[in-house]
Protein backbone atom coordinates (compact mmCIF):
# COMPACT_ATOMS: atom_id res chain seq x y z
CA UNK A 1 0.00 0.00 0.00
CA UNK A 2 1.38 3.44 -0.92
CA UNK A 3 2.13 5.87 1.88
CA UNK A 4 -1.08 7.60 2.88
CA UNK A 5 -2.20 10.18 5.38
CA UNK A 6 -4.51 9.11 8.15
CA UNK A 7 -7.50 10.71 6.44
CA UNK A 8 -6.73 9.40 2.93
CA UNK A 9 -10.08 9.01 1.17
CA UNK A 10 -9.26 5.59 -0.30
CA UNK A 11 -8.28 4.23 3.09
CA UNK A 12 -11.38 5.73 4.71
CA UNK A 13 -13.61 4.35 1.94
CA UNK A 14 -12.14 0.87 2.35
CA UNK A 15 -12.57 1.09 6.13
CA UNK A 16 -16.18 2.25 5.71
CA UNK A 17 -16.71 -0.80 3.53
CA UNK A 18 -15.59 -3.07 6.37
CA UNK A 19 -12.04 -3.92 5.27
CA UNK A 20 -10.41 -4.99 8.55
CA UNK A 21 -6.85 -4.10 7.47
CA UNK A 22 -7.99 -0.62 6.42
CA UNK A 23 -9.81 -0.09 9.72
CA UNK A 24 -6.70 -1.15 11.67
CA UNK A 25 -4.47 1.10 9.54
CA UNK A 26 -6.87 4.02 9.93
CA UNK A 27 -7.03 3.66 13.72
CA UNK A 28 -3.26 3.30 13.93
CA UNK A 29 -2.57 6.26 11.65
CA UNK A 30 -5.16 8.45 13.41
CA UNK A 31 -3.80 7.81 16.92
CA UNK A 32 -1.08 10.53 17.06
CA UNK A 33 -3.36 13.13 15.47
CA UNK A 34 -6.21 12.30 17.80
CA UNK A 35 -3.91 12.47 20.85
CA UNK A 36 -2.50 15.84 19.80
CA UNK A 37 -5.97 17.30 19.36
CA UNK A 38 -7.17 15.87 22.68
CA UNK A 39 -4.15 17.34 24.50
CA UNK A 40 -4.99 20.76 23.10
CA UNK A 41 -8.62 20.57 24.28
CA UNK A 42 -8.80 18.59 27.50
CA UNK A 43 -8.01 19.99 30.90
CA UNK A 44 -5.66 17.23 32.03
CA UNK A 45 -3.34 14.78 30.29
CA UNK A 46 -5.41 11.93 31.74
CA UNK A 47 -8.62 13.36 30.26
CA UNK A 48 -6.84 13.85 26.94
CA UNK A 49 -5.72 10.23 26.86
CA UNK A 50 -9.20 9.01 27.78
CA UNK A 51 -10.84 11.25 25.17
CA UNK A 52 -8.39 10.06 22.50
CA UNK A 53 -9.07 6.41 23.39
CA UNK A 54 -12.81 7.01 23.29
CA UNK A 55 -12.51 8.63 19.85
CA UNK A 56 -10.47 5.71 18.52
CA UNK A 57 -12.99 3.22 19.89
CA UNK A 58 -15.81 5.12 18.18
CA UNK A 59 -13.76 5.22 14.97
CA UNK A 60 -13.22 1.47 15.12
CA UNK A 61 -16.82 0.62 15.92
CA UNK A 62 -18.68 3.15 13.80
CA UNK A 63 -16.52 3.89 10.75
CA UNK A 64 -19.19 2.25 8.62
CA UNK A 65 -21.71 4.94 9.64
CA UNK A 66 -19.55 7.81 8.41
CA UNK A 67 -21.46 9.38 5.53
CA UNK A 68 -18.67 11.08 3.62
CA UNK A 69 -15.04 9.97 3.49
CA UNK A 70 -13.88 13.59 3.59
CA UNK A 71 -15.67 14.17 6.90
CA UNK A 72 -13.46 11.85 8.95
CA UNK A 73 -11.22 14.53 10.47
CA UNK A 74 -14.05 16.81 11.54
CA UNK A 75 -16.01 13.80 12.85
CA UNK A 76 -13.08 12.65 14.98
CA UNK A 77 -12.36 16.13 16.30
CA UNK A 78 -16.04 16.61 17.20
CA UNK A 79 -16.00 13.33 19.14
CA UNK A 80 -12.87 14.41 21.04
CA UNK A 81 -14.21 17.91 21.73
CA UNK A 82 -17.47 16.52 23.07
CA UNK A 83 -15.64 14.00 25.25
CA UNK A 84 -13.34 16.72 26.68
CA UNK A 85 -16.34 18.95 27.38
CA UNK A 86 -18.22 16.07 29.00
CA UNK A 87 -15.24 15.32 31.23
CA UNK A 88 -14.80 18.99 32.17
CA UNK A 89 -18.47 19.32 33.10
CA UNK A 90 -18.32 16.14 35.14
CA UNK A 91 -15.31 17.41 37.10
CA UNK A 92 -16.84 20.86 37.73
CA UNK A 93 -20.16 19.55 38.95
CA UNK A 94 -20.07 18.92 42.69
CA UNK A 95 -22.02 15.94 43.85
CA UNK A 96 -25.37 17.05 45.17
CA UNK A 97 -25.86 16.59 48.89
CA UNK A 98 -28.02 13.67 49.80
CA UNK A 99 -31.53 14.76 50.57
CA UNK A 100 -34.68 12.78 50.85
CA UNK A 101 -36.80 15.27 48.96
CA UNK A 102 -35.58 16.72 45.68
CA UNK A 103 -36.51 20.34 45.06
CA UNK A 104 -38.44 20.72 41.83
CA UNK A 105 -38.33 24.19 40.26
CA UNK A 106 -41.65 25.91 40.04
CA UNK A 107 -43.30 26.65 36.72
CA UNK A 108 -42.61 30.33 37.35
CA UNK A 109 -38.87 29.65 37.85
CA UNK A 110 -38.77 27.66 34.62
CA UNK A 111 -40.42 30.52 32.70
CA UNK A 112 -37.92 33.01 34.12
CA UNK A 113 -35.02 30.74 33.16
CA UNK A 114 -36.35 30.41 29.61
CA UNK A 115 -36.84 34.18 29.34
CA UNK A 116 -33.31 34.81 30.55
CA UNK A 117 -31.91 32.23 28.11
CA UNK A 118 -33.84 33.94 25.32
CA UNK A 119 -32.37 37.33 26.36
CA UNK A 120 -28.85 35.88 26.23
CA UNK A 121 -29.49 34.31 22.83
CA UNK A 122 -30.90 37.60 21.51
CA UNK A 123 -27.88 39.52 22.85
CA UNK A 124 -25.51 37.13 21.11
CA UNK A 125 -27.54 37.23 17.88
CA UNK A 126 -27.34 41.05 17.89
CA UNK A 127 -23.53 41.00 17.81
CA UNK A 128 -21.66 41.73 14.58
CA UNK A 129 -20.86 38.48 12.77
CA UNK A 130 -17.10 38.57 13.52
CA UNK A 131 -17.67 39.05 17.26
CA UNK A 132 -20.52 36.52 17.40
CA UNK A 133 -18.37 33.89 15.69
CA UNK A 134 -15.49 34.31 18.17
CA UNK A 135 -17.82 34.36 21.18
CA UNK A 136 -19.63 31.19 20.12
CA UNK A 137 -16.44 29.29 19.29
CA UNK A 138 -14.71 30.31 22.52
CA UNK A 139 -17.49 30.49 25.14
CA UNK A 140 -20.17 28.18 23.76
CA UNK A 141 -18.18 25.51 21.95
CA UNK A 142 -15.31 25.76 24.45
CA UNK A 143 -12.47 25.91 21.92
CA UNK A 144 -9.11 27.21 23.10
CA UNK A 145 -8.19 30.78 22.23
CA UNK A 146 -5.33 29.64 20.03
CA UNK A 147 -7.60 27.24 18.17
CA UNK A 148 -10.24 29.93 17.57
CA UNK A 149 -7.59 32.31 16.29
CA UNK A 150 -6.12 29.65 14.00
CA UNK A 151 -9.49 28.59 12.60
CA UNK A 152 -10.46 32.19 11.85
CA UNK A 153 -7.05 33.18 10.52
CA UNK A 154 -6.54 35.79 13.24
CA UNK A 155 -3.71 36.62 15.56
CA UNK A 156 -4.34 35.66 19.17
CA UNK A 157 -4.43 39.36 20.09
CA UNK A 158 -7.08 40.10 17.44
CA UNK A 159 -9.16 37.12 18.61
CA UNK A 160 -8.92 38.30 22.24
CA UNK A 161 -9.93 41.81 21.24
CA UNK A 162 -13.02 40.57 19.38
CA UNK A 163 -13.91 38.28 22.26
CA UNK A 164 -13.60 41.13 24.77
CA UNK A 165 -15.80 43.42 22.64
CA UNK A 166 -18.37 40.65 22.23
CA UNK A 167 -18.51 39.83 25.94
CA UNK A 168 -18.75 43.51 26.84
CA UNK A 169 -21.60 44.06 24.37
CA UNK A 170 -23.52 41.04 25.69
CA UNK A 171 -23.02 42.14 29.30
CA UNK A 172 -24.15 45.65 28.43
CA UNK A 173 -27.25 44.32 26.69
CA UNK A 174 -28.09 42.04 29.59
CA UNK A 175 -27.59 44.75 32.18
CA UNK A 176 -30.10 47.03 30.39
CA UNK A 177 -33.63 46.50 31.69
CA UNK A 178 -35.60 44.10 29.58
CA UNK A 179 -38.55 45.60 27.73
CA UNK A 180 -41.60 45.53 29.95
CA UNK A 181 -39.65 45.42 33.24
CA UNK A 182 -41.55 47.17 36.01
CA UNK A 183 -38.35 48.73 37.36
CA UNK A 184 -37.73 50.51 34.06
CA UNK A 185 -41.08 52.27 34.28
CA UNK A 186 -40.35 53.72 37.75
Amino acid sequence: MAETTWSDERLVAAARGGDVQSIAALVSDAHPHVQRFARSLCATPEDAEDAAQEALIVLYRKIGTLRATGALVSWMFRIIRNECIRRAHFMKRPLPPFTEATVVPSAEDEVFERLEAARVADAIAALPADQRQVLIMRDVQGLSGRMVADRLGLSTAAMKSRLHRARTAVQRTLSDPAPGDLDAAV
